[in-house]
């Protein structure tokens, strides 16, 4: 049984070593044909830039120009091309400057970095391969991996300890650390105006909505769209042009209204066939696929609405086009750790190549949450005014005060009263009314 186990690990061993091969030959014939080849290569090059030569630009420009007319052209939609500088307040206010992070972790020894996920993937994945490792441990490392973009650091740290998870070089790992990933830069000789390299093409959508607003006639829903070169100080890219730090985005935002979101062409894909790996399966340790319409899916409430469900149909019927094969593309459901601080609901569009399952879109509905805070920010209303027929009557609750003899009995806990009434609830204000406090309960 022994020598059985020892032959069979041999072979998975030799296969995956015969996948390396041809892919390293694979890149290695592009280099040397020109498709891409390292940036800088005569300096020494630096990880995760790359220059296109002449085939690649052409491809890329058809794949472009596809996207363009699947998307653009099809739907009607706005397209821009905004600056990639971005001021520091916009990407503070959109959550990137405290919350754009990946995990990493130091080889101890030599101060090499690696992303600590994908280190802890590569070692739990190498487990599984080896027939030696126990039934049981098997059982454990595929229950991780398949949850395994749900962790935060303290976890990750447990994981790469318990399961004694080394450097390239053997060496120890030291403990996982948040790692910004946008590329800071000074705006103007001064360097007082302190701005990044966008990490995502979305922000400079949000900012333009009301000019958008006014170029669809104030008509709802519509979609803006934006191709454009986008920047993540990505911690190691070591997997060729699947993770780079500059590289061009095609990107939607589509914008309906928050509690209608219907889609009109929906009846259309409805009987497209996805494969779904959901957030309640991987939380279960599993990575099962389930296959069905995206109708099935958007009534089941696996998807979150018609609107995120077209586009996911939509974005499959755009990869199918430029030639990824039906059976290699997944859409996979964020998990509640790992969602995007903006998102409601995010499904990453994968597909399955030598590397395993690797992210190529993103369909995420982020709700409300950029025009909002963009809002709040500037005082600008970034917000789309609908016609009613008949006007809506509600029930308000205001705090009515003399702000001026509060501010003589109180001074400087003026404000602070002024605001704790400010933040009561409409069901707190009326009872402290009734008790017999100065509130003002007038009908809208």
């Amino acid at each position: 049984m022994t020598n059985n186990n020892n032959a069979v690990a041999a072979c998975n061993d030799q296969k995956s070593k015969s996948v390396e091969n041809v892919r390293g030959r694979l890149e290695e014939l592009c280099k040397k044909r020109f498709f891409y080849a390292p940036a800088f290569s005569i300096y020494g090059g630096v990880a995760g830039l790359y220059d296109y030569g002449p085939p690649g630009c052409a491809l890329q420009a058809n794949i472009l120009s596809l996207w363009r007319s699947h998307f653009i052209h099809e739907e009607n939609m706005l397209e821009v091309d905004c600056t990639v500088m971005s001021p520091h307040d916009v990407l503070k206010t959109s959550g990137h400057v405290d919350r754009f992070t990946d995990f990493m972790v130091r080889d101890v020894v030599t101060g090499d970095v690696y992303r600590a996920d994908h280190i802890l993937e590569a070692a739990l994945e190498k487990k599984v391969k080896d027939e030696a490792t126990p039934a049981d441990v098997k059982r454990e490392c595929e229950e991780i991996l398949a949850q395994i973009d749900n962790y935060n650091g303290q976890q990750l740290d447990e994981m790469i300890k318990r399961f004694g998870v080394r450097s390239d070089a053997g060496n120890p790992l030291g403990t996982a650390t948040a790692f910004n990933l946008m590329f800071g830069t000074d705006i103007g000789p001064t360097g007082y105006i302190k701005g990044f390299l966008r990490p995502e093409t979305a922000q400079g959508q949000f900012v333009n909505f009301k000019r958008l607003l006014e170029c669809n006639n104030d008509r709802m829903p519509f979609a803006s769209a934006m191709i454009g070169r986008s920047f993540r100080n990505e911690i190691s890219p070591r997997s060729g042009l699947l993770r780079v730090r500059e590289f061009t985005m095609a990107e939607v935002e589509h914008y309906v209204h928050p509690e209608r979101k219907q889609h009109a062409r929906f009846h259309e894909v409805a009987g497209v066939s996805l494969q779904f790996l959901s957030a309640k399966t991987q939380q279960a340790g599993s990575t099962d696929l389930v296959t069905c319409t995206i109708g099935e899916a958007v009534e089941s409430g696996m998807v979150n609405n018609q609107t995120l469900g077209y586009f996911l149909a939509r974005t499959a019927m755009f990869l199918w086009r430029i030639g990824i094969d039906k059976e290699r593309l997944r859409f996979r459901q964020h998990m509640p750790n790992e969602m995007a601080h903006y998102a409601s609901d995010c499904w990453d569009a994968e597909i399955k190549n030598s590397y395993g399952w690797i992210e190529c879109v993103g369909c995420a509905d982020r709700a409300c949450y950029d025009l909002t805070m963009h809002t709040k920010a500037t005082g600008e209303r970034l917000v789309a005014r609908e016609k009613l027929a008949e006007p809506i009557k509600r029930r308000v609750v205001k705090f009515e005060c003399d702000r001026k003899l509060l501010g003589q009995a109180f001074k400087k806990d003026s404000q602070a009263i002024i605001k704790f009434f400010d933040d009561l609830t409409a069901d707190e204000a009326v009872k402290l009314s009734q008790a017999g406090y100065p509130i003002n309960v007038p009908l809208a």
